[in-house]
């Protein structure tokens, strides 16, 4: 069993289930009303869903009667006669994960691919009770006791092509300041992911790009971008798949997680333009600077650890 928390999180549960699918039964754990982590992952086995305890913006009151729901229903969740239980990351997988390691079931832990400064917390956690902790970087040993696995990264689905358009994405929940900031320019090839954020007001200012909230098809979007603008997230490992240049452009309104250091550290692996101040003219000249710029290749991470799973097996 995989546990997707969502987000960059269900994207490392697709590059492992991407590895694994063939070769092991799969199953799956995702957020309740989680629709798109449920349509990206059925094709490689069952989705079931179990309640996420905290958001970004979850008060913490409601955080713990929420965590103490999802201890008591991951019980009946996760079977007894699961082989391995594989965590993600995120609150979310801490519950089914400490389950599993009760019930004796050995469990997989995996760090994010966007800490370097400090362990996150569901790793961190989740360690003493993990056969594995995989790791995506070797400054992570500085973190965390385990193996450095590489980047999980996803294996491309289609040839990328040059399709001339700028892709800008904000994730699950959107990129309002970078949104706004590029409202004011005059690019006229824009493909923009809006997540949570209403698309429509930026339909209204700019009718010649191209807006979607969310997408299973993402990576044909990938594909055929030419320069791809994108939070501090998971998709930054998505487009090294398909070797597109990144300006990467972390969210202000996200810093309970990992901060602007880890965003350095992360654009300095993959040879992304970093820019810490949103504003049109930096965001416009790290456009041009990100064109100019080669994409480092990577270890396939994600087809690593999927042998470390089988030989557990």
């Amino acid at each position: 069993m995989i546990l997707a928390g969502g987000g960059g999180h269900t994207s490392y549960a697709y590059a492992l289930a991407q590895s694994l699918h063939g070769r092991a039964f799969l199953s799956f754990l995702a957020p309740e009303g989680d629709t798109l982590t449920e349509r990206r992952l059925a094709k490689f086995g069952e989705v079931n869903f179990l309640l996420k305890a905290r958001g970004p913006k979850t008060p913490t009151h409601e955080f713990a009667v929420r965590l103490s729901k999802a201890f008591a229903d991951s019980l009946g969740r996760v079977s007894s006669k699961l082989d391995v239980v594989v965590s993600t990351g995120s609150n979310f997988c801490i519950p089914p994960a400490t389950i599993a390691w009760f019930k004796g079931i050995p469990v997989v832990n995996i760090e994010s691919s966007v800490r370097f400064t400090r362990a996150s917390r569901a790793a961190f956690l989740l360690q003493p009770l993990s056969k594995i902790t995989a790791l995506q970087w070797e400054e992570q040993r500085r973190l965390l006791n385990g193996v450095v696995v590489g980047p999980l990264l996803p294996k491309p689905e289609i040839e990328p092509w040059n399709g001339g358009y700028i892709l800008v994405t904000g994730g699950t929940y959107g990129h309002r300041l970078l949104f706004d900031t590029l409202m004011e320019s005059d690019l006229t090839n824009v493909v923009m992911q809006t997540g949570m954020v209403d698309p429509s007001p930026y339909s209204k200012k700019h009718p010649e790009w191209e807006f979607i909230t969310v997408t299973e098809k993402f990576h044909e979007l990938l594909a055929g971008a030419e320069v791809v603008i994108t939070h501090f997230g998971a998709t930054v490992i998505e487009t090294m798949a398909y070797k597109k240049p990144v300006v990467l452009v972390p969210n202000p309104e996200w810093t309970r997680t990992a901060g602007i250091e880890d965003a350095k550290h992360l654009a300095a692996k993959v040879n992304a333009v970093l820019v810490s101040e949103i504003k049109l003219d930096n965001l416009l000249d790290a456009i041009k600077e990100a064109k100019k710029r080669l994409i480092p290749a990577f270890p396939d991470g994600a087809q690593h650890l999927a042998n470390l799973i089988m030989k557990m097996l």
